[in-house]
């Protein structure tokens, strides 16, 4: 079985109910405090206008990330996304504007052009992928599209869920391993999930209070920059 039909049937087994609700307080404040962290290493990065960059995101779900981005300027015609699940994908286009292409299937074989993009995105998808070969496969595709100067924008959870055994975390180096040409800015985000649930609910202010200590911290966002010339 493939890696790609075995990360459908991983998600067909999950039941997460209303768990990552925009509405819920551990939610809402894990993305904002994303997104002050992703427009910081825009900023970092000498990103000063979106409206013209080019962007796929690999692993779209239900449109999100790609709402986020036509937020902050992103135009729609110049956004991708690649989907791999079938009821995702057709979430994903009823939600996103018609300009906006969003392709269904495994993402390693999207028809992307080869330096057509100026950034590649990427959330939560590398830790679902158990299998070393087809995570390089997907990381060798994602950078095969950038053009020199792009990057991947990169999100995703450092450290094991001891219990979900279909999904794994990936460290900082295993980043490094995939991409080994690349400059990579990075900073760790995100309070432990099962500990922000906890103190949410007890007060939302609790969840920036725990986040002061990075230890506590279980993800990485990531800038992992193609050199203009390599």
């Amino acid at each position: 079985m493939s890696e790609a039909r075995k990360v459908a049937e991983r998600y067909a087994r999950r039941d997460v109910g209303d768990r990552y609700s925009a509405l819920n307080p551990d939610v809402w404040q894990t993305l904002h405090e994303r997104q002050r962290a992703m427009l910081a290493l825009f900023a970092r990065a000498g990103v000063r206008n979106v409206s013209g960059l080019k962007l796929t995101e690999v692993g779209c779900g239900a449109g999100g990330n790609l709402l986020e981005l036509l937020r902050i300027g992103f135009a729609p015609e110049h956004l991708t996304g690649l989907e791999l699940l079938p009821e995702r994908h057709m979430q994903a286009r009823r939600v996103l504007p018609v300009a906006t292409s969003v392709w269904q299937g495994d993402a390693a074989d999207a028809p992307v052009e080869a330096a057509s993009q100026d950034i590649v995105l990427q959330s939560t998808v590398f830790s679902s992928l158990l299998d070393d070969a087809f995570q390089q496969r997907l990381a060798d595709a994602m950078w095969r599209w950038l053009r020199p100067g792009g990057a991947v924008l990169w999100y995703d959870f450092t450290v094991d869920n001891p219990r979900n055994p279909d999904v794994r975390g990936v460290p900082l180096r295993r980043v490094r391993e995939l991409f080994p040409l690349a400059c990579i800015a990075h900073r760790r985000v995100t309070l432990a999930p099962p500990l922000a649930r906890r103190v949410a609910r007890v007060h939302p202010a609790l969840y920036t209070a725990f986040n002061v200590l990075p230890l506590l911290r279980t993800h990485v966002l990531a800038w992992i920059a193609k050199p203009i010339s390599t």
